[in-house]
This record gives C-alpha cells, sequence and structure tokens, in this order.
C-alpha cells in the first residue's frame, strides 16, 4: 500500500531537502523460519525491495536515531527469534519519491538468481 505526504509529515521522520518530497509504502509479509537454529525477524526480512514504474529500487527504511510512526504499518519487534515452523507477520516501510508509483515487490536471491517478484495493488 502505498502512503502518502501526510504520512510523511505525521510519522515523526526529518525530511532530507536533497531527497525531495517522499512518500513511504507499506509490504506487509509473513515470515516463516523453516528449518535451522532460531533467528532473528531483523535477519529474515533484509531482501525485499521495492521497484518503481520508473526503475527505482530501494530497500526498507532504517532509522538509526529516533524512530517512525506509521498508522499502516504497526512496528516489529525485530529481536524477538522465530524457531522452526514459527510464523510472524511484519510490516516494512519504503521510501519512494513522491512523483513515482510502486510497481512490484522484489525478494532478492543472491547474484546468481533472478529475483521473485509480486505486483504492487494500490
Amino acid at each position: 500500500m502505498t502512503g502518502t505526504e501526510a504520512d510523511m509529515d505525521g510519522s515523526g521522520l526529518k525530511k532530507d531537502a536533497s531527497e525531495g518530497p517522499q512518500v513511504p509504502v507499506f509490504v506487509h509479509s509473513t515470515l516463516t523460519h523453516k528449518s535451522g537454529p532460531a533467528m532473528q525477524v531483523r535477519d529474515m526480512d533484509d531482501d525485499l525491495i521495492v521497484r518503481t514504474h520508473s526503475g527505482l529500487r530501494t530497500k526498507a527504511l532504517i532509522v538509526i536515531m529516533g524512530s517512525a510512526k506509521w498508522a499502516d504499518c504497526p512496528g516489529v519487534d525485530d529481536d524477538k527469534k522465530l524457531t522452526p515452523g514459527q510464523p510472524e507477520q511484519v510490516c516494512a516501510a519504503f521510501l519512494i519519491p513522491a512523483n513515482q508509483k510502486a510497481a512490484a515487490v522484489e525478494l532478492s536471491r543472491g547474484f546468481m538468481k533472478p529475483p521473485l517478484e509480486w505486483p504492487v495493488r494500490n
């Protein structure tokens, strides 16, 4: 789901004038740990990418100092550990230029395989 500039204004994030106006794209997904030792949620969702209609690709927003609040994207406990078979519903926010539209969500599979891709529904 693509957010608005009003969502950005209400997020608590400082705007970077050099970036120009941006809007959030919220990606909701279910992560399931398949096998092996317990994994932190933060280690499971870092391969998602949002691609815009013009081909711009961006990774999920990481806030270093402070936090961002989104009405349509509740915070996730990144430190939570999942055991094999355990699912977790997560929401990640991505920022794209306000004059572009999100076209697809991609799941990177490394350098040797093309990413999996899902079209964005707005």
